[in-house]
């Protein structure tokens, strides 16, 4: 989709959204958000502060956004999807919920140049303090694992702000336990791009994009959660 294209989506959503008769979306709800959402906020209490903006690439049905939010009342979340369907899931959240802290969703293609994203005037480059990814490193193509980390550069202060992530990774060239491995071969048979990602990797990408890997924590079920920062 063209970067026209991707601003009509989002602002076909905007208007929906706002119109009094618009649609009511079902909220959409997945095992494993609900199981990693309270490891996930404990760790971004640290870094969402008061006042500070979190981006959210592939933010998936909204469970995590819902959960974030309404912990995190001080704090202003924009999510993004490239799903049509978990974009409606997301604003079925906002519908029920009714954040003042959430914005509505973009169409945003993480794989995507950043130059072709259509983004609001407060959420431009450099405006961000958070860059926040759940459970897509291993899912997706190389282009948006690059464009995860070229993303944040251009969206975080220039001197300050991390990215963070979260999932299940390949550490110092080895996979486990054998579930992780079995998950990993599996993934690798439906798409050769796929797969956990080794964090040297990670690293190296966010070295050429103006990040450091500042902590690497051990999460519940073999998963771990990686601060990237300035």
């Amino acid at each position: 989709m063209s970067r026209f294209g991707e601003l009509h989506l989002n602002l076909f959503v905007s208007r929906c959204y706002k119109t009094p008769q618009r649609l009511t979306y079902k909220m959409l709800r997945a095992p494993a958000a609900e199981s990693n959402k309270d490891v996930i906020l404990e760790v971004l209490r640290r870094f969402a502060t008061s006042g500070k903006k979190v981006f959210e690439i592939a933010s998936g049905a909204g469970q995590h956004t819902a959960h974030f939010a309404a912990a995190l009342k001080d704090v202003v979340f924009q999510p993004t999807e490239v799903d049509s369907r978990s974009i409606h899931s997301i604003v079925g959240y906002l519908d029920h919920f009714q954040f003042k802290n959430v914005r509505i969703p973009l169409f945003i293609d993480v794989a995507k140049s950043f130059d072709q994203w259509a983004l609001p005037a407060d959420f431009g480059p450099h405006m961000v303090d958070i860059v926040l990814n759940i459970n897509m490193l291993h899912i997706c193509s190389t282009a948006a694992v690059y464009g995860l980390f070229q993303s944040a550069d251009q969206l975080l202060h220039e001197s300050s702000g991390i990215l963070m992530t979260y999932g299940p990774y390949c550490v110092d060239g080895h996979i486990s336990p054998q579930s992780n491995m079995a998950f990993h071969t599996n993934l690798k048979y439906q798409n050769s791009e796929y797969g956990l990602k080794d964090i040297k990797y990670l690293e190296r990408l966010a070295n050429r994009n103006n990040l450091r890997l500042a902590e690497k924590i051990l999460a519940p079920k073999n998963n771990f959660i990686l601060i990237f920062s300035r």
